[in-house]
């Protein structure tokens, strides 16, 4: 799917209007632009993957990350998952090290979190596409606007959700969301920089099955 194509999916009613706005249309020409110039990740049939994966009316658990991996055949669409036989990214496999330590589940031998999606876990990046081997290279340019529209229609649904903010640029997006209605879960970026910071021993993934069952929701198999 062309990154200028909406996701057809029960998002795409709360989310049509932002199709329409000025910021959208140039935000398509910037992608489309720098997919003209150079490698982009992720390629423009995954860009919306997490919207795919997780309907508006699955969400129970949003867990938000920043960019795309910016490497080859990493990003498909699903903040912090890559495709199966994919090396495990750094900042991943520090999920994994506390998903073990919190849980005992068993280290995957993957790093697709596809499962988690297709449970209900919006895996969503506030910026969805990455110029090659640029870090933050598609920052400030819409993406943002449009991303905080779908916090904003998650932070709307009526059931309670648990947002998931690791780092401080997720946790900025903490103004978004009502925090009297829902859950929300803060800590350090699971990167080696920050990790060690507070990451570890935060139990995040217990803490979200706790979360839901307290409001009658059933939990996450954190198993991949």
């Amino acid at each position: 799917m062309p990154d200028r194509q909406q996701p057809v999916t029960d998002w795409n009613p709360l989310l049509r209007a932002e199709f329409d706005k000025p910021y959208w249309k140039e935000l398509q020409a910037f992608v489309a632009g720098e997919r003209a110039a150079g490698p982009v990740y992720p390629p423009p049939s995954e860009v919306f993957t997490a919207l795919h994966l997780t309907p508006h009316a699955s969400v129970k658990v949003m867990i938000l990350g920043q960019d795309p991996y910016h490497g080859p055949d990493q990003a498909h669409g699903l903040a912090f998952s890559v495709r199966t036989g994919t090396p495990i990214p750094p900042s991943l496999r520090n999920m994994f090290t506390e998903l073990t330590d919190d849980l005992a589940i068993e280290r995957p031998d993957h790093g697709s979190l596809e499962p988690w999606a297709r449970q209900g876990v919006l895996l969503l990046n506030t910026t969805l596409t990455v110029r090659a081997r640029e870090a933050g290279s598609h920052q400030k340019k819409g993406w943002e606007r449009f991303t905080d529209r779908v916090i904003q229609v998650v932070n709307d649904k009526r059931e309670p959700v648990v947002f998931v903010l690791w780092g401080n640029s997720a946790r900025a997006k903490k103004a978004l969301i009502d925090a009297e209605r829902h859950h929300v879960i803060e800590a350090p970026h699971p990167s080696p920089l920050s990790a060690h910071r507070g990451f570890f021993g935060s139990r995040p993934f217990s803490t979200v099955n706790e979360a839901l069952a307290a409001n009658g929701r059933s939990p996450v198999d954190w198993r991949l």
